[in-house]
């Protein structure tokens, strides 16, 4: 995965200002692969807040064409990248699909929505990178519809090995505008986070599908 280091910090920055970033390590949350965790990056919150919003399309779209050349479509990975995804798209003035977590029961039975013709070069964007497995089904899901993936950009990931790993062996080149590395360090930085929160957020990160037996 690859980042520019302004970018990281200065997004990370505004993930704070508006709070898309919660920590609670009493009660953690629970992500929809199971693991337990002390935070939760909440991007849809920016779609609230324009000055965010147009500064995570411009640089989505500065790092797009630079990283990846201009694609015939933009796809975003429903449903916390479609908002993020249209505005994308309507800033470089390409068409855009969004990629369902699996085909609908109905209907046609779409699991990309939208036009979208075999052959076309697709950069995909998401909001966030955990274990890397709802982004890589959205990519094997517009592959199978013949589409040439060029890459992903995504708002924030946390870095693990397993993700990592996972988009290596799918052979896509992901851009990142930020990382759990300069999150944490601006939280320290901005003073976001306690020294307590901060030992509570390295243990997790050094062992998060662990984490939470140490809770029980």
């Amino acid at each position: 995965m690859i980042f520019n280091v302004n970018t990281a910090q200065q997004t990370a920055e505004l993930l704070l200002q508006i709070n898309a970033i919660k920590l609670n390590s009493k009660n953690p949350f629970t992500w929809a692969s199971g693991w337990k965790s002390p935070i939760y990056c909440d991007n849809r919150i920016i779609l609230s807040f324009p000055a965010v919003r147009n500064y995570v399309r411009d640089e989505f779209v500065k790092h797009i064409e630079d990283k990846f050349g201009r694609p015939d479509v933009i796809a975003g990975v429903a449903t916390g990248a479609i908002g993020i995804g249209i505005l994308v798209a309507e800033a470089m003035g390409l068409p855009f699909v969004y990629v369902r977590p699996e085909p609908k029961k109905h209907g046609r039975q779409n699991q990309v929505e939208g036009f979208l013709q075999k052959g076309q070069n697709v950069v995909v964007v998401e909001d966030l990178i955990s274990t890397g497995g709802s982004s890589l089904l959205a990519v094997e899901a517009l592959r199978n519809e013949g589409a040439n993936v060029k890459g992903m950009a995504a708002i924030f990931t946390y870095g693990f090995p397993i993700s990592k790993e996972k988009i290596e062996e799918a052979n896509l080149e992901v851009y990142t505008l930020s990382n759990y590395e300069n999150l944490i360090q601006k939280a320290v930085d901005k003073k976001y986070v306690s020294e307590e929160e901060l030992e509570t957020l390295q243990a997790w990160n050094s062992n998060p599908a662990e984490w939470g037996a140490t809770l029980l």
